[in-house]
């Protein structure tokens, strides 16, 4: 298992948290050398408060680990790609690169041209792409 797979999983338990919490379950954590910075998991329903995604629970977290707001050496795992409110804050904090595992081809921030992230921030897709996208298609199913 490569270091990208390690922190998707813990990036997955955080999703699965949010699932048993009747939260869409998309998980994150932030990661500065081998150290977990900052987790999340989205708590919307249960914050009232449509901004608490898993990636800005992540940043708040980090940022005050760190005792700073920027990033900029830091990667971001998440279960599913960015939306772009999510985008633009991870721009603001400079995030040196993301690292996420499910598209979102209808909320994604990489619908948007020029792109929300930060010029110099890497991405990388498709990390246990799988168990990402079947976690959260089984939540929509429950759903319907």
């Amino acid at each position: 298992m490569d270091r990208d797979e390690k922190y998707m999983l813990q990036a997955l338990e955080e999703a699965r948290a949010a699932a048993s919490e009747d939260e869409v379950p998309v998980g994150s954590v932030i990661v500065y050398k081998d150290r977990i910075l900052g987790r999340g998991h989205n708590m919307s329903q249960k914050l009232c408060d449509p901004t608490a995604h898993s990636e800005m629970i992540a940043l708040t977290a980090a940022a005050s680990s760190i005792g700073g707001k920027y990033l900029n050496d830091c990667t971001l795992y998440v279960t599913v790609e960015p939306c772009p409110m999510c985008a633009a804050a991870l721009n603001w904090a400079q995030i040196g690169r993301i690292v996420y595992g499910a598209s979102d081809p209808k909320r994604g921030y990489s619908l948007f041209t020029p792109s929300l992230l930060h010029p110099r921030t890497e991405v990388k897709s498709g990390v246990l792409e799988e168990e990402c996208s079947k976690l959260i298609s089984d939540y929509f199913k429950s759903k319907r």
